[in-house]
């Protein structure tokens, strides 16, 4: 798996290591103390019984209570931590009559089911079912882990519609949600990726903050302006589909940080947000937003406001997508340097040393907030000294794993490197590390976000079909 030169290679291998190891044996047995097995497999049989007979009906009744998240236990992380590759068959197979059961109701003929008790079904279990954003952390020059993550994903139709980034993750973000799929199929071309990382180094290099001086503006604004084009992020969204949220912080000590995206800021530039997510404090200076008015013109955006790195109050802002989109599974490419040695691409998992690491962090972080409130007064008679405190606040009280966390090789975290100029070589091995890394997920991304992506295409379709199905009720009524 190691020598993997490509995701078809490292499959293979994956699977030669299941059947070497006996897990092959693990996977096509139904028991586990981690689910509800028993459950599923009553359900499976009843859904395979009622497709055979085409009771669309029997179908949609038995759907009602069987589509939502995690149902009886089956996104649990040790069943789909143990396999190389896949996970219990049980699982696999109940996920994908789920998928031909939701089929099924959605080709069912009018006189099966009503267009609008199907619409009324598809939407409830879509809101039950949830799902799935991908949330890219603060990167600093190891942003490019970030492309080849991306890429991966998108590659093999993985790529959630809802995504977030936070300083690097922002930009790599912004770039994905800007372009249609042709767009982005020619810039993850390796000729192209090769072509525009030797373009500019030294423009690139600023737009990373991976140079310990005061970035350049308009050098930086002239790096995002050939990249993503100039659009609001409501205008994003309509043109590639995909929901774009950038985390950004408050330069002022009593504003709280922002999530911005097509809901809560539709006009807002993208670009500008771009580079306040990046304005790493003492290396980029704040920046002011800027939005289109009601004319269509550009013009600031609260522009008594200042913004900075997004990464220092929300890296992975999972609450507040939670609350927008209705995300309840999470796919996290985690670079940030300062979090990168503490944590795992198995935080999920419940063991007795897990459970005593996150009693640890926990207990530790509540007696440096404890220590910080009783030192509030003192520490304010120094402003600088308050700032760096409150950042150092922002960072500790935040979480920074997911459902799902796809990590860059060890060998690449050196904190002295993480604002150090990436040569032409590093940093196409940097996207080839992302790529990499995460070739081992996709099969788990594919199970556990095959019913959403089934739901979310057939919305999609009944959606393009709303306004004929509009007129034509209108017609018959007449």
């Amino acid at each position: 798996m190691d020598a993997a030169t490509s995701y078809d290679e490292w499959k293979e291998a994956a699977i030669a290591h299941d059947k070497a190891s006996g897990v092959e044996t693990w996977k096509k047995s139904d028991e586990s103390k981690h689910f509800d097995y028993e459950s599923i497999r009553k359900r499976l049989r009843k859904l395979r019984r009622l497709r055979a007979k085409g009771d669309v009906a029997g179908v949609l009744f038995a759907l009602n209570e069987g589509v939502h998240g995690n149902i009886d236990g089956m996104g649990h992380p040790r069943l789909h931590g143990k396999a190389k590759f896949g996970t219990k068959k049980l699982i696999v197979d109940y996920v994908n009559e789920v998928v031909a059961a939701l089929g099924l109701i959605a080709d069912a003929a009018p006189d099966d089911i009503l267009f609008e008790e199907r619409l009324d079904f598809f939407r409830r279990a879509r809101h039950c079912n949830g799902c799935s954003a991908l949330m890219m952390s603060g990167a600093g020059s190891l942003l490019f882990f970030h492309v080849g993550v991306a890429k991966t994903l998108w590659k093999y139709g993985l790529l959630p519609a809802v995504l977030s980034g936070s300083s690097g993750g922002a930009l790599v973000g912004a770039l994905v949600s800007s372009q249609a799929d042709k767009g982005l199929e020619e810039i993850f071309k390796p000729e192209n990726l090769v072509h525009e990382i030797e373009r500019d180094q030294g423009l690139l290099s600023h737009l990373s903050a991976i140079r310990p001086e005061i970035a350049k503006v308009e050098e930086i604004r002239e790096v995002l302006e050939r990249l993503i084009p100039d659009l609001t992020f409501l205008e994003a969204y309509q043109l590639t589909g995909r929901h774009l949220n950038v985390s950004i912080a408050a330069a002022e000590k009593h504003q709280t940080s922002r999530l911005l995206n097509a809901i809560t800021t539709p006009n807002v530039f993208v670009r500008e947000a771009v580079m306040a997510s990046a304005a790493i404090p003492g290396f980029f200076p704040p920046v002011t937003l800027a939005a289109k008015n009601d004319r269509g013109e550009r013009q600031a955006y609260l522009p008594s406001r200042k913004w900075v790195d997004g990464s220092l109050s929300d890296d992975l802002p999972a609450k507040r997508l939670a609350r927008v989109y209705g995300v309840n599974h999470f796919i996290v490419s985690q670079v940030n340097p300062h979090v990168f040695p503490f944590v795992t691409d198995t935080e999920g998992e419940k063991s007795v040393l897990s459970t005593l690491k996150h009693t640890a962090k926990v207990t530790t972080r509540e007696w440096i907030n404890a220590g910080a409130s009783l030192l509030e007064k003192p520490l304010s008679l120094s402003p600088a000294v308050s700032r760096l405190t409150n950042v150092a606040l922002g960072i500790i009280n935040q979480d920074y794993v997911g459902d799902i966390n796809i990590l860059p090789d060890r060998r690449f975290f050196n904190p002295l490197k993480w604002l150090a100029h990436r040569s032409v070589e590093e940093v196409i091995e940097l996207i080839a590390l992302g790529e990499k890394a995460t070739w081992p997920k996709i099969e788990q991304i594919r199970v556990q976000t095959k019913i959403s992506r089934a739901l979310d295409q057939i919305l999609g379709r009944i959606d393009r079909r709303l306004p004929q199905v509009g007129t034509t009720a209108t017609r018959r009524a007449s």
